[in-house]
């Protein structure tokens, strides 16, 4: 199961519809334009089934295998949505929209599982049925979240998903995987610390709450280096920190903090969020402000299923010689997680070789690597329901 013919014939096709994608971006739940384009191209490929609005503005289609009535259910997943990022690659398909950008690569993803699609539509080289999941608001929204909410298992009987994002900095062609954890628990907080404003010539007089706040900051970081275990992997960043005063001499009443908490564990995710609470309080307490902490949790782990993985690491080694099977995790957060979280499956990394990081405005999806994502795709249901 090598990179398919088929898909290198398709590459200028595929690669005019990523590039379209890329031109008009949308963010989150608003990507009417893009499945509006999803939906008609997959009625165009033959499927059997196209449905639109799951979860809000996601796509779901059928494609049924030469034999479907006992056969497995597979769910292959991309992401529509892009960033508010004003884009700096200086293609000549950049974003017609200032401040909105595919910095992360989801109209690479969506492209690659359109071209499998139409594969799998013409071949129908497999028994039993594929489900093509497109999904919007992976960047903060939870669109996963919203899909299966909405009965995207079982309005379409889904036994399997079966996930892929580019990766910067990895060759192309290449895959990289590991059953377990793949991304972290992605958590947010908010931290108001209260005391009493007044003259910054008179600090006897007031509460210092600049001083509390940057107290809470420093000692926030002993959460991760005193209450959890070295051996287990936690960040907490506080990366927002604001005052109601602009002034060089006043001292404000309030002080707020914004930042993340990230985990590879249920037990860890507890910890940080008791953790941060408790040193926020308590600092605040002790130099006479108040502190309220809003913790949120949001993302969970994205964890592949052992089995899954396997299967996953076996087509990716039919198509490429390079696949790292000892990758390290990554804490950022992925949303594909609600759905593995339903049944099994697994997430897999595609090599973007060497361009800007994801979320970075010089970031430019790379169209060499679709030939390697969409053989993967269409190889996930050709390997896990092969036709009799």
């Amino acid at each position: 199961m090598p990179i398919k013919n088929r898909f290198a014939e398709l590459l200028p096709e595929i690669t005019a519809w990523r590039r379209d994608f890329h031109e008009h971006p949308e963010l989150l739940y608003d990507v009417h334009r893009t499945a509006g384009r999803v939906a008609e191209l997959l009625r165009e490929f033959g499927c059997d089934e196209v449905t639109e609005g799951v979860g809000r503005t996601g796509v779901v289609a059928v494609i049924r295998g030469k034999t479907d009535s006992k056969g497995r259910v597979i769910g292959l997943r991309a992401d529509m949505d892009a960033l508010p990022i004003h884009e700096q690659t200086g293609a000549e398909y950049a974003s017609k929209t200032p401040g909105k950008m595919h910095a992360c690569g989801h109209d690479g993803h969506t492209a690659m599982l359109l071209g499998a699609a139409k594969y799998l539509a013409e071949t129908r080289n497999f028994d039993g049925t594929a489900i093509m999941i497109f999904q919007p608001a992976e960047e903060g929204g939870a669109g996963g979240d919203a899909m299966v909410k909405d009965g995207l298992v079982d309005r379409w009987g889904i036994q399997e998903f079966y996930g892929m994002h580019n990766m910067p900095g990895m060759p192309v062609g290449s895959f990289a995987i590991k059953p377990g954890a793949m991304m972290a628990a992605a958590d947010q907080f908010d931290i108001t610390v209260t005391g009493k404003g007044g003259h910054a010539a008179k600090p006897h007089e007031c509460i210092d709450t600049t001083l509390a706040a940057a107290q809470i900051i420093v000692a926030l970081q002993s959460v991760v280096a005193r209450n959890v275990d070295p051996l287990q992997n936690a960040v907490i960043s506080v990366c927002v920190v604001s005052t109601d005063s602009t002034a060089h001499n006043v001292i404000p009443q309030v002080v707020k903090l914004k930042g993340t908490a990230r985990s590879l564990d249920a037990e860890v995710r507890a910890q940080l969020e008791e953790g941060i609470t408790r040193v926020a309080t308590n600092i605040a307490a002790a130099m006479g402000a108040t502190a309220a902490v809003d913790y949120q949790r949001g993302y969970p782990v994205t964890s592949n299923d052992t089995e899954a993985t396997e299967w996953a690491a076996a087509v990716a080694r039919a198509i490429s010689d390079r696949v790292d099977m000892d990758m390290v995790p990554m804490m950022g957060g992925e949303d594909f997680s609600y759905m593995l979280n339903e049944r099994p499956g697994a997430y897999i990394w595609v090599g973007n070789g060497d361009t800007a990081m994801v979320h970075h405005p010089a970031y430019d999806f790379n169209d060499e690597a679709i030939p390697a994502g969409s053989s993967w795709y269409a190889g996930m249901v050709e390997s896990r329901m092969p036709a009799a």
